[in-house]
């Protein structure tokens, strides 16, 4: 199968080696994975802001570049559910690329159904839920719902060799980042974030990490503000420790 990977602005722009621990883990499995060159955006920024019509030029350059591939992988809980969900809409016209677009951990889980990988992350790792991820890509279960509980990350986690998987209480509650409403409601969404990461290190762990850079971006600057003593890793880098 053919694999085209999408990198979304923030992990090109601040979080580099996110996209280059997905490129060598998707390599590592023997993937055949392709980058498309003059990729962009996804749209889902300006979306948030209220001009979802207007991302319509981003939707048609994402499915131009991609439109070929078996699967689109991407490191972003929030970009694959932006294609997904809100594409369907924005497009006047049947859209290729939705039903093919995945974040990495759940094609990883669902697709390619991983059952080992080599290398070893001896390190206490508390998992951070994402919302997107529990509600629209249902990576994990919702705590809401009576339904048996299952959780990918962790899955995909328990497979490196040494690591402690925890999960913090109120596992799936949100971090407070939200895209915009980080920006119109500064002060809720930093102490939703202080008391998330608080969670987090009540569970032990040197190391918080998701399946979103964005989340991750939130309660890493929290920390630092803080001078919390925990580091944060996106779980891509994890998966691809050792490799």
């Amino acid at each position: 199968m053919k694999i085209g990977l999408f990198i979304p602005c923030y992990v090109d722009a601040l979080f580099p080696q996110v996209g280059v621990a997905t490129y060598r883990l998707l390599r590592k499995l023997k993937l055949d994975v392709t980058y498309p060159e003059r990729q962009t955006c996804c749209g889902q920024p300006m979306a948030n802001g209220g001009f979802q019509r207007m991302s319509g030029n981003l939707a048609e350059r994402f499915e131009d570049k991609f439109r070929d591939f078996d699967y689109v992988v991407t490191p972003s809980v929030s970009c694959a559910a932006f294609v997904r969900v809100n594409y369907p809409d924005i497009l006047d016209h049947e859209c290729q690329t939705p039903k093919k677009t995945m974040e990495l951990v759940e094609f990883l889980h669902d697709v390619v159904k991983v059952k080992e990988l080599p290398g070893s992350f001896p390190h206490v790792v508390s998992v951070h839920n994402s919302c997107h991820g529990v509600r629209e890509l249902r990576l994990s279960s919702p705590s809401e719902e009576h339904v048996r509980p299952f959780n990918k990350i962790v899955d995909l986690l328990q497979l490196k060799e040494g690591i402690t998987v925890k999960e913090p209480e109120r596992r799936d509650e949100c971090c407070g980042f939200g895209g915009m409403f980080s920006v119109e409601e500064p002060e809720v969404s930093t102490r939703m974030g202080d008391d998330k990461v608080k969670y987090h290190m009540a569970t032990g762990a040197e190391v918080i990490t998701g399946a979103d850079s964005s989340c991750l971006m939130h309660m890493q600057g929290i920390a630092a503000k803080r001078k919390y003593p925990v580091r944060f890793m996106h779980v891509a880098e994890i998966l691809a420790a050792g490799i």
